[in-house]
């Protein structure tokens, strides 16, 4: 949660880094100095109740053994006077406690002063450009309608929503045949890449996540109608971010083991609650999706430039696809709920003529951590021998989203005839395969 004697030293801070993100959020503060003040007072009081029932249950014994029976029951009366006064403001502080960590997990984190102010998307600021866009020769076609004239020798469709609508609904597919080894295919590709070059170690984590797990990286409480709950309150992952990122929750690490890189390709699930009528057709906005995600975990000094370095590690699986993309810095309307700073990776789909996003990096500072208590211990210094714990700083992003990948190799790959060409650094996984047909 928010460090709430930051909160309480620095209070303009806060309402002004939560009115940048929502006009009048800011006002809570008010609320938050005003619970914790209840709160610092009842636990003095049960603090003094405490002392007061301690030092009078030791005079007891004294009283009774020098015969002063009058005195020992005075001594006996402040004992249950001072464990009810404990027991009423206990209950008074617990309750008290429970309203303030309420409103504390509910509110988002403080942006970097330089994050433009924006109210949505359209207030993003571009970064960096690579590549041209791609203007096809010939009408670009969108990839639901490549992927589904696409046939297997069965004369079923490679990319099936209506056999995968039977089964399951709307936002879902089923890949079939060469599409489904395409995806497979882009899923190794960027694993081999961010372990083999860029030093990731690949995690196989859990898909399913108490809700622990969930609150720790601030899913939870706010945004639990985006999540897929099971009978026996397991979550399904919305991202491998929550499973992975938790993997030092409630630890002390040693400063020698940061920083911490690791990768995930894992299915995700999403109810997409949020997104009526929004982008229904294709794959781009599904209930379940494959994802290549990367989580770092480091000292606070380095989280600046390990955003950078996951950024480009991102940027790296496009260039080799050779995919033209830019790279946004996402204005406070538009960045998430536990970020500092995020940059969006938006990838060129020629049926759309626009760029649509398809990995966002974020750094979320000690967010993250203290919800999860995940600290490390500097190592020792002659001017610091005994060094406090800190939060760590922890980082997410996707490297890459791999549906959405899919989707832009087959729309910038497509031919005039339908058929697809395989990206050159795929060929080798797809067993030497140039072309889907």
């Amino acid at each position: 949660m928010h460090d709430i004697r930051a909160i309480r030293d620095n209070p303009d801070a806060y309402i002004k880094g939560w009115n940048r993100r929502k006009s009048g959020l800011g006002d809570v503060v008010s609320d938050i100095l005003e619970l914790d003040k209840q709160l610092r007072a009842a636990v003095q009081q049960v603090q003094d109740a405490e002392q007061v029932r301690n030092k009078s249950s030791k005079m007891i014994g004294k009283a009774k053994a020098t015969g002063n029976e009058e005195e020992a029951q005075r001594l006996m009366a402040e004992v249950a006077d001072a464990k009810a006064t404990m027991e009423k403001i206990g209950e008074t502080e617990s309750d008290v406690r429970a309203k303030l960590d309420d409103i504390l997990l509910g509110l988002p984190n403080i942006v970097y002063d330089d994050v433009p102010d924006g109210a949505d998307e359209d207030d993003n600021e571009e970064v960096r450009v690579w590549g041209e866009p791609n203007k096809l020769a010939f009408p670009a076609q969108e990839h639901a309608d490549l992927g589904e004239k696409l046939k297997n020798d069965k004369g079923f469709a490679l990319m099936d929503f209506e056999a995968a609508a039977k089964i399951s609904g709307a936002r879902f597919v089923a890949l079939r045949g060469k599409m489904a080894k395409l995806e497979r295919a882009l899923t190794q590709f960027m694993l081999d890449v961010q372990t083999s070059e860029h030093g990731y170690e690949e995690v196989s984590p859990p898909f399913m996540v108490r809700d622990d797990a969930l609150v720790g990286t601030g899913q939870l409480p706010k945004f639990e109608e985006d999540l897929f709950k099971t009978t026996n309150d397991y979550y399904l992952i919305p991202t491998a971010e929550v499973p992975v990122t938790n993997l030092v929750r409630e630890q002390i690490l040693n400063e020698d083991q940061l920083p911490i890189r690791m990768t995930a390709a894992t299915p995700c699930f999403r109810s997409e609650a949020g997104s009526a009528g929004r982008d229904t057709k294709g794959m781009i906005r599904l209930h379940q999706f494959t994802k290549v995600e990367m989580v770092s975990i480091v000292k606070p000094e380095d989280s600046d430039a390990e955003l950078e370095r996951m950024t480009g590690c991102a940027e790296a699986i496009l260039q080799r696809l050779e995919l033209p993309y830019r790279v946004v810095n996402l204005c406070t309307g538009d960045i998430g709920f536990g970020a500092k700073r995020t940059y969006d990776i938006e990838v060129w789909l020629p049926s759309q003529d626009t760029y649509r996003e398809i990995s966002s990096c974020s750094t979320c500072g000690d967010f993250q951590a203290r919800r999860m208590n995940a600290r490390y211990k500097p190592s020792p210094t002659e001017d610091t021998p005994k060094p406090k714990t800190q939060f760590v700083h922890t980082l997410n992003g996707s490297g890459l989203a791999v549906g959405r990948t899919l989707v832009a190799v087959l729309e910038n790959y497509q031919q005039e005839d339908g058929s697809i060409k395989v990206p050159a650094v795929l060929v080798s996984y797809m067993g030497g395969l140039e072309v889907i047909k």
